[in-house]
């Protein structure tokens, strides 16, 4: 029997229900010895339940798991652990007050059985697990670290389990090219040691290029299984949605309004340390995107302009009128929202109701004589739920019964439960699939058309290019030229974010109507 011929891991017509949402329906499932298996579908097809039964984090309601050929019963994450699997989870599941050393050897320890702990080699331990991925401190504490940087020691603790079988949930939602491409190469590597692997990610790019064969569910049931080789990215995605996609993004404004109202003027804002003298203009109507690396400062000037974070100088006008703008209730008050990039953190609270959640940020709205109407509270949420398309069994349910991306969705729902007049999106589809992604878009135009200005923060390249009429990029904390127009493609907007278009503008080049190229404002 060669290596691609052994199954070790087999999931049989498994069903799974949480209240009156059946998460999964008969779904089947099979992991072959040494080969990389993506698991696809929208959000809410089911994938994280799945995974999580083969954890034990859930126990299905009926069906059959077979490992080496044995059926099984996981009971818990420690058996998993125990009969050699492992998850990444897709949402960060570490210990935000301790180090990185003792994140990684948490496993570890929790097995040990000794009175006393060896600090030296669990540094040890760690310090090999994350040196092929990144150069980070084993005795950090963990919130000390970025978003990216997190979910690497994330990966480093599953890397320390010796499992033969693997499961990465979304793992390169957060990282950035380098720290994907050494991802990668360890994945390759584990996978000609014969390890396991299976792979969630919405980035079909990825898929079809690490990937050996692919799994799709739909609404919870299984659809199809194919050879990588065999099919290609858009047969796959047409089996994930079940319908013509569309256009994934709409049509962006005929003209640009640089002549037309100004919402926002941002003028010289610095906090001295991650952005300096950023100046910019958001008018009514349109979509502004912010590009750069990862440490650029993007979201710290956004957040400064939210009262999220602390600004040493510069000047804010919001409607044509000086604004101070000291905390995010002001914030609010004013008509300027945040969605945060980190929505388990900052998004959304987790063990409270869908609706509850959605009425947060202004709870005065759903409230008689200072007493929550539950009826308004819930025609407010019905309203919203069905104006994103969102997911879900009863509006009393806790948001972590959700998908992902059904999160996500309540996250933007709170936004707009206080009719916005700038939103401010961080990050808006991390972790999102084709469909939802598609779905996000249209809404943030549709917000644009009735006149919300809206801002949008990326890593996602294409999303930057396809969705916005004028981006502004930034390097190393300054604002290094807003583009517009033919001028939005990647390649123009990767050689700005790197230094490398520094004083293009002043080129006569730029000033031709392919690369249109305004000086920071």
């Amino acid at each position: 029997m060669t290596r691609f011929d052994e199954t070790v891991l087999e999931l049989i017509g498994i069903e799974k229900a949480f209240g009156a949402t059946r998460a999964l329906r008969g779904v089947n499932f099979s992991l072959r010895k040494g080969e990389i298996h993506a698991l696809a579908g929208e959000n809410g097809a089911g994938k994280s339940t799945l995974m999580k039964i083969i954890d034990g984090i859930h126990q299905p309601d009926a069906g059959e798991i077979r490992v080496h050929g044995k059926a099984t019963q996981i009971a818990d994450p420690l058996a998993a652990q125990k009969m050699g699997i492992g998850l990444v989870h897709q949402e960060i599941a570490l210990c935000p007050d301790v180090s990185v050393a003792e994140n990684i050897s948490m496993p570890m320890l929790n097995a040990s059985k000794r009175w006393f702990v060896n600090f030296r080699e669990i540094r040890r331990i760690a310090r090999d697990a994350i040196k092929p991925l990144a150069d980070i401190d084993p005795d950090a504490r963990l919130h000390e670290l970025s978003i990216s940087n997190q979910q690497l020691v994330e990966i480093a603790k599953a890397l320390t389990l010796n499992c033969d079988i693997l499961i990465f949930d979304e793992p390169t939602a957060a990282l950035t090219e380098s720290e994907t491409q050494a991802l990668f190469r360890i994945m390759q590597q584990l996978k000609a040691e014969g390890i396991s692997i299976i792979y969630i990610s919405h980035r079909m790019a990825e898929i079809f290029e690490q990937c050996d064969r692919i799994t799709v569910l739909r609404d919870g049931q299984y659809v199809c299984t194919e050879n990588i080789a065999d099919t290609s990215p858009d047969a796959i995605v047409g089996k994930m949605v079940g319908r013509e996609l569309g256009e994934l993004y709409p049509p962006k404004l005929s003209t640009l309004p640089e002549s037309g109202e100004v919402l926002l003027d941002v003028q010289n804002y610095s906090d001295d340390r991650r952005f300096n003298d950023v100046s910019f203009r958001v008018h009514r109507g349109e979509i502004f995107g912010i590009a750069g690396l990862i440490g650029a400062g993007r979201s710290e000037v956004v957040k400064a302009i939210c009262g999220l974070h602390k600004r040493t100088s510069g000047e804010l006008t919001f409607l044509g009128r000086p604004a101070e703008i000291r905390n995010y209730q002001d914030s609010v008050a004013l008509g300027i929202v945040y969605l945060s990039e980190d929505r388990k953190e900052n998004g959304v609270f987790l063990d409270l109701p869908i609706a509850g959640n959605i009425a947060a940020l202004d709870l005065e709205q759903v409230s008689n004589y200072g007493f929550i109407n539950r009826r308004l509270e819930r025609e407010q949420a019905t309203e919203l739920a069905q104006r994103l398309n969102l997911k879900y069994g009863r509006l009393e349910h806790p948001v972590s019964s959700l998908s992902g991306g059904n999160q996500q969705k309540v996250a933007i729902a709170k936004m707009l439960s206080v009719k916005p007049r700038l939103v401010i999106m961080d990050e808006p589809t991390r972790g999102i699939d084709v469909g939802a992604k598609s779905e996000i878009h249209r809404l943030t135009r549709e917000l644009a058309s009735q006149g919300v200005g809206v801002i949008v923060i990326s890593s996602e390249l294409p999303e930057i290019v396809g969705l916005c009429d004028r981006v502004m990029v930034m390097c190393e904390g300054r604002n290094n030229g807003i583009v517009s127009g033919d001028a939005i493609n990647e390649d123009r907007l990767i050689r700005l974010a790197s230094g490398m278009g520094q004083n293009i503008e002043n080129s006569p080049a730029e000033t031709t109507t392919q690369f249109r190229v305004q000086p920071a404002t």
